[in-house]
């Protein structure tokens, strides 16, 4: 059996077949339609993007934003109630935080002296007290956070937030992820699981590499000028478009078409956005660039800015070095104080800076780690891993400002007040977003699939 292209080959023996051939050519090589393009989503938005704020190994939540003077005061003493049946390592006594706490704005968010750069925004952030999620080890809790299931590969929330909604320019990816971790589920964090492979995350170096080295590989092509590579992908699509008439829809193929076609329009606008000469010293300086021990994470807040204004829908940063950053079994003292030096001013200045500009109106910012720490010591001087209660905090978007949500318990152990699980969490950011949580599927393997599986209520009391 023949395919009209086919039939068309073998009975073309007249220039009026040849010119019909040419139209039906002309129709067949065309792009094929942008999947990223931007969508409505299902209601109202709050915020047109999002920034993750990644620590990567766990902040110790009772060291950073959820101050416990019950803590500090039996110091030493032993938990007066039982620790989770499962624990990630055996804990000791009761260790209150080294650090003080202050009240920061009018709103008095207790912040540690840890985050003073931060806590000149208290009155932006709405800080979620009573986080919890179900796995103790960061393979899991990574891929918890990042895709909804500890256990399964699935789509990164990222991705989700792609398909939902596209990019705002379509000479840029939706979903950037800069200085990513290769560990604890490495792609699967910025993945596009079982969705197509345009809503993946697209890497900007990663945690092995200083973020000033991180860069998008094979933008500039020196051999040929632009002219020749748009010739050579017409070419090139035109063989792939035939393909595809011949043998039908290839999701693959169309993927790849896409990605051809997006890299291409990438060259002339990412150098640009990584030339961070362009900004002025002043902002440098607000980023910390000027300093050792910030620049790196500066530069990283940096660009984000600067993928967020030109239209990216979804960026992450990551604070991380090849393994866990802040995951301090012992040493707590010396291993969070560099970790907070290191984002503090940073995050300061990305809060300060979208401000000016007026993108925190609606740009969330999101800011944690896959777990937090124990209450309890680990050896003389750390503190263990502790997914059952612990904190991030969100900024702008809709997100409520200046304002404590949940509790933990008054040792800051377990989540007991107004619990957010990380279904919620999620759902809730999509709702800022514009996307409802219980409508924004994907049938697979005969089912219909979502970034909350069958779980996750919009959390109403941290939306403005």
């Amino acid at each position: 059996m023949f395919s009209r292209r086919q039939l068309l080959q073998s009975t073309a023996v007249g220039f009026p077949m040849l010119a019909l051939r040419g139209l039906l050519d002309s129709e067949t090589t065309a792009a094929p339609p942008n999947p990223l393009a931007p969508r409505l989503g299902h209601h109202l938005p709050k915020a047109k993007r999002i920034l993750f704020l990644f620590m990567k190994g766990g902040p110790s939540q009772v060291d950073t934003f959820d101050y416990k003077p019950r803590l500090q005061k039996d110091h030493g003493k032993p938990l007066p109630f039982d620790k989770p049946r499962v624990q990630f390592a055996p804990t000791g006594k009761l260790l209150g935080s080294p650090w003080t706490f202050s009240q920061y704005g009018e709103s008095g968010l207790p912040v540690s002296e840890l985050f003073p750069h931060t806590a000149q925004h208290a009155d932006d952030l709405c800080v979620i007290n009573s986080v919890h999620g179900t796995n103790a080890a960061h393979g899991g809790a990574l891929l918890k956070l990042h895709t909804g299931s500890d256990n399964f590969v699935r789509p990164s929330v990222g991705s989700w937030v792609s398909y939902g909604l596209g990019t705002e320019n379509g000479n840029l990816p939706a979903f950037v992820t800069i200085c990513p971790t290769l560990a604890h589920g490495g792609v699967k964090n910025w993945g596009s699981g079982f969705l197509p492979a345009p809503f993946q995350g697209t890497p900007i170096g990663n945690a092995s590499l200083s973020s000033a080295d991180a860069r998008v590989p094979y933008l500039e092509n020196s051999r040929h000028p632009r002219q020749l590579q748009r010739l050579k992908l017409d070419l090139l699509g035109q063989f792939n478009r035939r393909h595809l008439d011949t043998f039908g829809d290839d999701g693959d193929l169309e993927a790849r078409i896409n990605s051809f076609e997006l890299a291409f329009r990438m060259q002339g606008e990412i150098p640009e956005i990584q030339d961070l000469s362009k900004e002025s010293k002043d902002i440098h300086k607000l980023y910390g660039l000027d300093q050792e021990i910030t620049a790196d994470f500066g530069r990283q807040c940096l660009l984000a800015r600067r993928f967020l204004e030109r239209g990216v829908r979804f960026v992450q940063v990551t604070h991380s070095d090849t393994m866990v950053q802040w995951d301090q079994h012992s040493d707590l003292v010396k291993g969070h104080t560099k970790n907070a030096k290191e984002v503090d001013q940073p995050i300061g200045g990305l809060l300060t800076d979208l401000k000016a500009r007026g993108l925190l109106e609606d740009t969330l910012v999101w800011w944690g780690g896959e777990f937090g720490r124990t209450p309890c010591v680990q050896g003389s001087n750390g503190r263990d891993h502790n997914p059952d209660g612990f904190t991030m905090w969100l900024a702008g978007g809709g997100a409520k400002p200046g304002i404590r949500f949940g509790a933990t318990d008054e040792f800051g152990y377990y989540a007991a007040q107004d619990k957010v699980h990380i279904h919620d969490l999620h759902a809730t950011i999509l709702h800022l977003l514009g996307l409802d949580h219980l409508q924004l599927t994907y049938r697979y393997a005969g089912r219909d699939f979502r970034l909350t599986d069958v779980y996750g209520d919009v959390v109403n009391g941290v939306i403005a």
